[in-house]
Order: structure tokens, then C-alpha cells, then sequence
């Protein structure tokens, strides 16, 4: 089908408002792919879009106790959850080349506004649409020079259930071991939080603002 004229400009003219777009708002973005620019520039208009789970919530005494879990982090340390008895924990499931990466700028900020009575541990996962096909090392680097995180990454694996799920998310996402929720990731950056007794309190899925008026008050009951 043959193009007017006005519509090859109309097209040249979106095109350029668009890159200039991805440009401006990305001015302090380095090593991104061209992709990871375009959903970095985009993501208010995903959260805009994104569809709110009522979300879940409950206390339960976990048969399993939380704190006997350990996290092989990404630099292949071994993490012992014991250490974090007495704060609150926020678990979310990550992926470099999503709608929702630039949710790592707000979890930053949490963490930095809250780290003497929050942790907060990131788990790489290449499981939603294969949006982290990176390694380890590639994962590590994306995070730092991009978001600056400083929180802890784990090891990239697999959260949703299966016979290779993390030992972690196994106790999230069983009831058996956290004592009421069956629920899984339903897509890259869903958040679990754990309160001071090693408890798991809420579920949220990927449309939950990390700095939202949902999550402090999850967190902190205002």
C-alpha cells in the first residue's frame, strides 16, 4: 500500500519525538541496550497500564522456619537468612530487560531510606518471557551502573514453581512451609515481604509501586 506524503512525515515526526524521548530520559543510563532504554523510558506508562491484584495478606506461624533458609548470592557467596532476625525483608523477583526494570530505582531508594530496619534481596530470573538472559556477572554490572544498587542480588534462578525452584521460593510460594500462601510470581517484580519474626505477611504483583502508598503501609502500618 502506497504512503501519502503527509503520512511519511506524520511517521518521521513520531519517530523522532520518540527517540528524542529515550534520549532525554536516559541521559545517565550506561551500558543499556537500545531495549533496555526504550522500557526504562516507558515505564510510566506500564505502571500506568498495569493491572493491581487485590493483593494477598494474612500471619501465619510458619510451619517451616523462615530463618532456616540460605541464599547463594551472585557472586557465589552463601547468605544466611538468621542474620536478618528482627528486621523486615522485601523479596522481589528481577529481570534486566522488562516494563518493570526501572522499578530497581525506587527499590534503591527504599532500601537506602530504610536500611537500618529493612533488607531488601533482589532475585534475578530469566523466567517471564526471557527478559534476563544475562549472567551473573552481566546482571551485577546492569544494576550497579545503571540503578546503583546496593542491596543484595541473589543468584539468577528460577522462582516459579518446579523441580529446579530456589529453596526460598519454595517456602514463599507453599503453604506448607510459610503457613498460608500458595501464591507464585506472576511476572517479573512481584514482592514478598517477611516481617521481624520471620513471618510472611503480603504478596504483591509487579504493578505495586516499590515507594506506593501500598507497600509503606505494608511495611510500616501507616
Amino acid at each position: 500500500m502506497k504512503m501519502s506524503k503527509t503520512t511519511i512525515i506524520i511517521i518521521i515526526a513520531i519517530s523522532l519525538i520518540i527517540g528524542a524521548f529515550v534520549v532525554i530520559s536516559n541521559q545517565n543510563s550506561k551500558e543499556m541496550t537500545f531495549k533496555q532504554r526504550i522500557l526504562k523510558s516507558f515505564y510510566p506508562i506500564v505502571m500506568w497500564l498495569g493491572k493491581k491484584e487485590k493483593q494477598q495478606t494474612t500471619v501465619s506461624i510458619s510451619p517451616i522456619d523462615f530463618y532456616t533458609n540460605t541464599i547463594v548470592l551472585n557472586d557465589g557467596s552463601t547468605l544466611d537468612l538468621s542474620v536478618y532476625k528482627g528486621k523486615k525483608i522485601l523479596i522481589v523477583n528481577t529481570a534486566s530487560n522488562c516494563g518493570f526494570t526501572r522499578q530497581y530505582e525506587a527499590l534503591e531508594k527504599l532500601y537506602n531510606k530504610h536500611k537500618d530496619s529493612l533488607v531488601l534481596i533482589a532475585f534475578p530470573s530469566n523466567d517471564f518471557g526471557q527478559q534476563e538472559k544475562g549472567s551473573d556477572e552481566t546482571i551485577a554490572k546492569f544494576c550497579k551502573l545503571n540503578y546503583g544498587i546496593t542491596f543484595p542480588i541473589a543468584k539468577k534462578g528460577v522462582v516459579v514453581k518446579s523441580e529446579d525452584q530456589q529453596q526460598l521460593y519454595k517456602w514463599l510460594t507453599h503453604k506448607e512451609s510459610n503457613g498460608w500462601n500458595e501464591k507464585e510470581p506472576t511476572w517479573n517484580f512481584c514482592k514478598y515481604i517477611i516481617n521481624e519474626k520471620g513471618e510472611l505477611t503480603h504478596f504483591f504483583n509487579s504493578a505495586v509501586e516499590p515507594l506506593g502508598e501500598e507497600i509503606e503501609k505494608a511495611l510500616w502500618g501507616r
